[in-house]
């Protein structure tokens, strides 16, 4: 039983990742739109539990948001070529794709599915949903943009996601403001350059595969669970360093990405953006290191949902990313040579 549900799991993660391939490579609007469709339909039995309400809670709510976008990217297709058979760039139509696919990746300002969602996950879905999933309605938005409402929705990405974050205390609802915060800083890149945003997206799937990694091993699901005095100070200076390198702080490979996107966007003048960006990038770094401060300062003893099933050349390799993330901004000085 158990190697036919893992088997099953396997057929449907395969499916996932092909379906993005038939988005990306696909030469016409409907390929695109058959490729999120299939990304959907094997997505849902992924994420659904029969065993688990909330699960099951999220693929439905999760289901729903992206049919009602997938409706309005088809229909916008269908009127395209109905309408504007010559493919000039038409101000309304690329409003209503681009909102479409802002939609499917979760985007501000229709961000609001996303933390609820998040919240009814367990950790490899999470990381599948805040990575993958945004992949292939990144790659549509680079092919026909609408640039006042991209610096809109970047705007309001940076500021939702910082200051979001700050009011709770479920570490999958942090990351789920993290990856929105995040996701401001994905489609400037994406209107910069498709390398660059590809850069940052391995950066970003980097990091965030180390924290859903430690919070599923260490088996913690809210702020209060990482307090606990018997976890080894490994543990949490662990994840103190990819905590400060996913908000962005200088000396960590966090950094290096930013770095580049302010470099682009002070080229293109872009002064006021940068300005949000910074700030509330520090205020990103507030609700992380709130975090860590909690879990060195304050020390409970075990608790009984504590599982913890580190073995050791798990926590070597987790140590090995560690330092690849301290050293890591080091490295990359090599690029300029």
């Amino acid at each position: 039983m158990f190697f036919y549900m893992n088997s099953n799991k396997m057929f449907f993660i395969f499916i996932l990742f092909f379906s993005t391939m038939i988005s990306v490579s696909s030469n016409s609007w409907f390929g695109c739109w058959i490729g999120l469709e299939i990304n959907l339909m094997s997505f849902i039995p992924l994420i659904s539990k029969s065993n688990n309400l909330m699960a099951s809670e999220a693929a439905l709510k999760y289901f729903l948001t992206q049919s009602i976008a997938s409706i309005n990217f088809l229909f916008y297709i269908i009127m395209k070529m109905i309408l504007f058979k010559n493919f000039e760039i038409n101000n309304i139509m690329s409003l209503m794709i681009n909102s479409s696919m802002l939609m499917k990746m979760g985007a501000a300002p229709f961000h609001f599915w996303f933390p609820n969602i998040v919240e009814g996950l367990s950790w490899f879905n999470n990381f599948i949903l805040m990575t993958w999933q945004k992949i292939t309605p990144m790659i549509l938005l680079s092919y026909y943009f609408n640039k006042n409402l991209l610096i809109l929705s970047i705007l309001l990405n940076i500021i939702i996601g910082a200051i979001g974050g700050l009011n709770h205390t479920s570490l999958r609802k942090i990351m789920a403001f993290s990856s929105i915060n995040n996701l401001g800083w994905m489609i400037s890149s994406i209107m910069i350059s498709e390398n660059l945003w590809l850069f940052y997206l391995t950066m970003y799937s980097f990091l965030i595969s180390i924290m859903c990694f430690l919070f599923y091993t260490l088996n913690s699901y809210f702020i209060n669970q990482l307090f606990i005095i018997n976890m080894k100070p490994l543990i949490k200076i662990n994840l103190l360093i990819n905590f400060l390198s996913l908000g962005g702080l200088p000396p960590f490979i966090g950094f290096f990405p930013k770095w580049i996107i302010i470099n682009f966007l002070m080229l293109n003048k872009f002064y006021f953006m940068i300005f949000i960006f910074i700030m509330m990038s520090l205020i990103t770094l507030f609700f992380y290191i709130r975090i860590i401060y909690s879990s060195f300062m304050m020390n409970y003893f075990k608790m009984k949902w504590f599982k913890i099933n580190f073995k050791n050349n798990l926590f070597s390799i987790m140590n090995f990313f560690s330092i690849l993330s301290v050293t890591g901004i080091i490295l990359s000085t090599m690029f300029f040579f």
